[in-house]
């Protein structure tokens, strides 16, 4: 800052914009389109004809318009070897996740990838039920319908619980709610999935151990005391043969990561598990041994299933609560997943368009005998890995799980129980990430606890707890950053114009009777109160400073340039630490205000009240004091 006669400065002078304020509705329009459209989906719309309009808005609303007309043999070949190994890992995981849910091995589980090939706008996720999910349903309607006396009742309860998530997403995505998922945070997601690994591997014990009683409960303690007082139950047959499945599994996925030209050795490791296993019951007998085999299948598809939509107010309660938590669930584990291979690719995809897409997929799946599905990441992992090029994939997946309901499905009534324990051990064991909560502790200490939070509550309390418990934590962060936002006091770098934290930058020298100091947040309600006590705190501590180095505080100059909006109570905030500091012959000048802030100003005639003039040269801001001085600031951005 450097002293200068009045109506000096050089250049030209640029005055801060004190034009009327938009209209309310324009307003509420750019808010609206910032908060509901900030990718601006139909930037490509402008300036073209409507029947180009039409055709991309029907590329947009339905993908596989955009992709098939482009699409070729050599495509579909990728697509094809892709389609295929999948099929090989989601047949057998399938019929797993089934198990931990509750419900028949074989569900018409074809019908959802057909869906999301439409609609989905994911070239590599691969669509297919998941572990969580099925957890959350088996524990939540098992508390209202016992699958074990009345299954049809149950089976009912759960194409209901999809109906009903199929729907929370197909309005999240219509009216572009995405950033509730949002809360959804990483840490929250990485705890709650590794303590639901952690319960369904103990809960596979029963499976593996070839226990004949066990617990409904999912916590640890419950799984635990289960397993010492059954203990008597456990077949040695049953553990060996489970132990050197779950051995072989591991080692696929050891060979994978050592060699990831070799991915296919682990993709088709479940289907190998399964056909060993089926070959080894039917040869030794294998349930004269204490070895439980799935048991009848028939071929065929399961009939469509509207009408066993169950609403009766006795038990819709569960579906609901079920259907609400998983759609949420699913739809972050599906959009993380599929954004996270995007990326790689340097491509994008719509979280919106993704929402749609998995609710259509999930409304459609409870018409037709399917059971909640998202794009889990194993079978995603496998068909990038697999060099899958388009959508297609999925479609060949369906084709080929359709062909084995059909001529292939008595087969696998052979598939020991202690296989499909293991499969499911073994995919997850991979989702309890050590590593990330490690680097979580290391890098940021409140977001490992929001994730040890969500994993012990999960495995030791319920799932939804869990969640919730973690969720709240997260929201309670969020709001400590509203609250309490940082601010910064600025000082010249030497030899230059620019303005930098001092604390960033030591170096950075003071500037003679004059404070300068920056606001990163909104002001409002929430935080206006600390914003006043701590410019207050700033003046009082620089006062002290210049004090004792003979000098004083004269002017303070609020840099608002990452204060985004203002409320009414925030513009009130100001007059008060304009008031309190006139008060003490210290002058207040805003510098940098953004359009919404300068607004709020205009309307309550701030500038007006203020005696100081308020001008804007790019970022050079220029102020007269009543000394007749005009002082230079240079604020670079």
């Amino acid at each position: 800052m450097t002293p200068m006669l009045p109506g000096g400065g050089g250049g030209s002078d640029h005055r801060v914009s004190f034009s009327a304020p938009r209209s309310f509705t324009t307003a509420f329009k750019s808010d609206l389109k910032e908060t509901f459209f900030p990718d601006d989906p139909f930037h490509d719309f402008k300036g073209k004809s409507f029947p180009i309009k039409a055709k991309k808005t029907l590329q947009y609303f339905v993908p596989i318009f955009e992709w098939l007309p482009n699409y070729t043999r050599r495509l579909f070949m990728f697509d094809l070897l892709a389609g295929i190994t999948i099929a090989s890992l989601a047949i057998p995981q399938g019929i797993s996740y089934a198990k931990l849910a509750d419900i028949p091995p074989i569900i018409g589980f074809f019908v959802p990838p057909l869906i999301y090939s439409v609609f989905g706008s994911s070239k590599h996720i691969a669509v297919g039920t998941v572990a969580a999910s099925s957890l959350i349903i088996a524990a939540t309607l098992g508390k209202k319908v016992d699958p074990d006396t009345d299954p049809e009742l149950y089976l009912d309860l759960v194409f209901t619980t999809t109906l009903i998530s199929g729907v929370a997403q197909l309005i999240l995505g219509v009216f572009r709610l995405g950033i509730l998922v949002d809360f959804l945070s990483h840490s929250t997601i990485t705890g709650f999935m590794g303590g639901t690994a952690t319960l369904i591997c103990l809960q596979q014990l029963k499976g593996i151990f070839g226990l004949k009683h066990f617990t409904t409960h999912t916590d640890v303690v419950s799984v635990i005391q289960a397993i010492l007082k059954n203990r008597k139950e456990i077949r040695w047959e049953s553990t060996s043969v489970g132990v050197i499945f779950l051995i072989f599994l591991q080692f696929t996925k050891y060979v994978k990561q050592k060699k990831p030209k070799l991915f296919w050795v682990s993709a088709i490791a479940p289907m190998v598990v399964v056909v060993s296993g089926c070959v080894f019951a039917y040869l030794a007998h294998a349930e004269k041994h204490g070895i439980a085999i799935v048991g009848d299948l028939k071929k065929g598809i399961n009939p469509p299933s509207i009408r066993r939509l169950n609403f009766d107010p006795k038990y819709i309660s569960a579906p609901i609560q079920a259907g609400l938590i998983t759609a949420m669930i699913a739809l972050a584990e599906g959009i993380a997943i599929g954004r996270s291979f995007a990326i790689m690719e340097n491509q994008q995809i719509d979280g919106n368009k993704e929402m749609i897409a998995f609710g259509l997929m999930n409304i459609v799946g409870s018409f037709t005998s399917c059971y909640l599905t998202t794009g889990p990441f194993s079978k995603t992992a496998v068909n990038y890995n697999a060099g899958c090029k388009t959508q297609m994939a999925n479609v060949v997946m369906s084709i080929c799980m359709m062909l084995t309901l059909f001529f292939l499905a008595p087969l696998f009534s052979y598939t020991p129980l202690v296989a499909l324990s293991a499969i499911i051990m073994s995919a997850m064991l991979g989702l309890i990430e050590y590593e990330k909560a490690y680097h979580l502790f290391k890098t940021d200490k409140f977001d490992f606890v929001i994730c040890m939070v969500a994993f012990f509550c999960v495995a030791f309390i319920s799932m939804d707890v869990g969640l919730m418990m973690s969720v709240a934590l997260a929201l309670v962060r969020a709001l400590l950053y509203v609250a309490r936002p940082t601010s910064a006091k600025l000082g010249n770098i030497p030899d230059t114009s620019l303005y930098r934290d001092v604390e960033q930058y030591p170096g950075a020298t003071d500037i003679p009777r004059t404070l300068v100091l920056q606001l990163g947040s909104p002001i409002y309600f929430a935080n206006s109160g600390y914003i006043r006590e701590r410019i207050l705190r700033w003046v009082r501590d620089e006062k002290a400073k210049k004090d004792s180095q003979g000098d004083d505080v004269e002017y303070v100059i609020l840099d608002l340039g990452g204060v985004t909006s203002i409320d009414i109570t925030g513009v009130e905030t100001l007059v008060e630490v304009r008031r309190s500091l006139e008060a003490k012959q210290i002058k207040v000048v805003l510098v940098n205000p953004r359009l919404d802030v300068m607004e709020k100003l205009i309307v309550y005639e701030f500038h007006r009240k203020n005696r100081d003039r308020i001008r804007n040269r790019g970022v050079q801001i220029y102020t007269h004091a009543n000394e007749g001085l005009q002082w230079q600031l240079t604020l670079d951005k």
